[in-house]
């Protein structure tokens, strides 16, 4: 009797390089597909807008990879420990694989689960899959995680060199091991006579995509984000052969400048895992100029993990302990409207809150001068402005969203001179010199249809030197 394979996605929707799907094939039993929408288990945070938009998108793209190589995505809505404990007993898995996630929540579950499937005598392995380096293989000389980015990255770079990437399953090879969804009768073979029947795994029942209502509907806002995107690991991959063939050389020259599309666009397609950062490693020539640097940006999400891993509070306290009394003002409907609308009379935050509200990201040199225009020049608690961005952004990242804001703010490790405040003019004057980003999300800047500015820059900035007093010296 077949003993089925178990394989549960989560935040690695896609078919290549894929470590648990990849060992299920080692394994060399029937593979039965999983992905559990979960947002009611203890600690797991709830998708924002933006993500579950996303999400839906590439459940499809994801379904059909799989449907090409003769497998089928059973989907099932839950707490994950009840849904994998169902879907092993009516399959009769003697086996559950999936790829590690790092947060502490996502931890607790899937200890949880490894227990009770171990109990029961099925085996539960998870894989290293999602980062360049788990977070507990890298430490200062002190034995402690590391706070500051360039050592840590320098560490990165000493280590063994990232894996290769692992291939994705053929369809010949899912029909040998008789995987529901692979065709056929109920019993494969590989056309020889002396290769044994393979029974063909159960096929779970279903639930409908659309029935989990990712997409907004009342009113349709992702108009824009449909225009900007095309989620899934096709085109993640085509995505980054056109970086690499035309934007890579100049990565260092051309990234900061946001007219330009010159950033890899990759940081959506990492959130979900439709690519991975070990395919990212070895597409990019190292010798090639830009490769570093822009490595050195894989790094920067690999820190945000390696951050999480050991420092789980940091989604939502101050990883500063001074910082808890610093004061923050308290924000009044309009003025938190205005930034998050892109109405502050700033025509450089405006165009980036802009251009989030429209595609579903903002160019990183400006997302940091949005958020230093909230937290100093409008002393808001970082945590708003988080949560903003958290519904809003398709790359919502739960280790890279809270870190940059606490760098932005100062109340994180490695963190920004804390007393440095964005000058939005001039970032304006030198990112962007002749006004084309600017033009582009905020036409009717300089005319009497555009609001005066929220808040004096320099006066802005003076109050946020003397709150910051409170932290200075910690």
């Amino acid at each position: 009797m077949a003993s089925p394979t178990l394989v549960w996605f989560r935040d690695d929707l896609r078919v290549a390089d894929h470590p648990a799907l990849h060992n299920a094939v080692e394994r060399g039993e029937p593979i039965v597909c999983v992905y559990v929408f979960d947002e009611v288990s203890d600690g797991i945070r709830p998708l924002g807008g933006a993500t579950r938009w996303w999400l839906h998108h590439s459940l499809e793209a994801l379904a059909g990879e799989l449907d090409a190589r003769g497998l089928t995505l059973t989907l099932r809505s839950g707490r994950a420990a009840d849904v994998i404990a169902e879907l092993q007993a009516e399959t009769s898995a003697g086996a559950v694989y999936w790829n590690r996630r790092y947060g502490l929540a996502e931890r607790e579950i899937d200890t949880g689960i490894k227990a009770e499937l171990a109990a029961q005598g099925v085996e539960a392995r998870s894989f290293h899959a999602n980062v360049l380096f788990e977070p507990w293989t890298l430490q200062t000389g002190q034995g402690q995680p590391y706070r500051v980015f360039t050592p840590f990255w320098r560490a990165c770079l000493s280590a063994p060199a990232p894996r290769k990437p692992l291939p994705a399953p053929s369809r010949e090879t899912v029909q040998r091991l008789g995987s529901a969804g692979a065709g056929g009768d109920g019993a494969l073979t590989n056309g020889s006579d002396t290769q044994p029947t393979r029974a063909r795994a159960p096929h779970p029942t279903t639930e409908n995509l659309d029935d989990w209502h990712l997409l907004p509907t009342h009113p349709d806002w992702a108009g824009g984000l449909r225009e900007a995107w095309v989620p899934g690991e096709k085109a993640a991959h085509a995505q980054l052969q056109r970086f690499v063939k035309n934007d890579l050389t100049d990565y260092l020259d051309d990234r900061d400048l946001p007219a330009r599309d010159a950033t890899s666009r990759m940081s959506p397609r990492l959130r979900f895992g439709e690519i991975s950062p070990f395919q990212l490693w070895h597409a990019t020539e190292h010798s090639a100029p830009g490769a570093a640097g822009f490595l050195r940006e894989v790094g920067w999400r690999e820190f945000a993990y390696h951050l999480l891993y050991h420092f789980p509070s940091i989604t939502t306290e101050n990883m500063r302990p001074a910082f808890n009394a610093f004061p923050w003002a308290k924000p009044t409907d309009e003025v938190l409207q205005r930034w998050q609308r892109g109405h502050t009379g700033i025509p450089l935050v405006d165009a980036g809150m802009r251009e989030l509200w429209q595609t579903g990201v903002m160019h990183n040199r400006i997302r940091m001068v949005a958020a230093s225009f909230l937290v100093k020049n409008l002393l808001l608690d970082w945590r708003i402005g988080e949560a903003w961005f958290w519904d809003t952004l398709v790359d919502a990242d739960p280790a890279s969203n809270s870190m940059n804001w606490q760098w932005v703010a100062g109340s994180g490790v490695d963190a920004a001179p804390y007393f440095r405040v964005f000058n939005p003019a001039l970032q304006a004057k030198k990112f962007d010199p002749e006004g084309e980003y600017i033009n582009a999300y905020v036409p009717e800047a300089g005319t009497p249809e555009y609001p005066e500015p929220m808040v004096d820059l320099g006066e802005s900035r003076k109050r946020a030197l003397e709150a910051y007093d409170v932290v200075r010296g910690t």
